[in-house]
């Protein structure tokens, strides 16, 4: 018998999506590199730089797609992150707007993890 591999449920599904989303969401940030005047060679360099969150993110997605608990881990320690480098740097809505989702998605992973271990009859 073959094992499941596709993530089941809503939960399963909305961490996935809502994970893509905030990849995107992370994503538009690097677009003010443009308004820099940068020539091409630093304006190349600067969006690389700018778009390493969103590659994190992307690849603990990948990661995650089997894997939940990886993907709840990764998560949590990457919202932990966040908060200890930007504690006192920037204001409380910065928080609320990276932190909040990658601590949901955290969540939402474990409980997808926790639904395939516990299958419901």
């Amino acid at each position: 018998m073959k094992k499941n591999i596709q993530p089941e449920g809503i939960v399963g599904w909305s961490a996935r999506i809502i994970g893509i989303l905030f990849a995107a969401f992370v994503s538009i940030f690097a677009v003010d590199v443009f308004s820099e005047g940068y020539d091409l060679q630093d304006t190349v360099y600067a969006l690389f730089m700018h778009l390493i969150p969103t590659f994190a993110i992307i690849l603990i997605l990948i990661l995650s797609w089997r894997r939940e608990w990886l993907g709840g881990l990764a998560f949590l320690l990457l919202g932990v992150f966040y908060a200890f480098t930007k504690w006192g740097k920037i204001d409380w809505s910065g928080f609320a707007i990276i932190s909040i989702p990658l601590f949901t998605l955290a969540i939402l992973f474990f409980i997808a993890w926790y639904q395939r271990r516990h299958p419901q009859v």
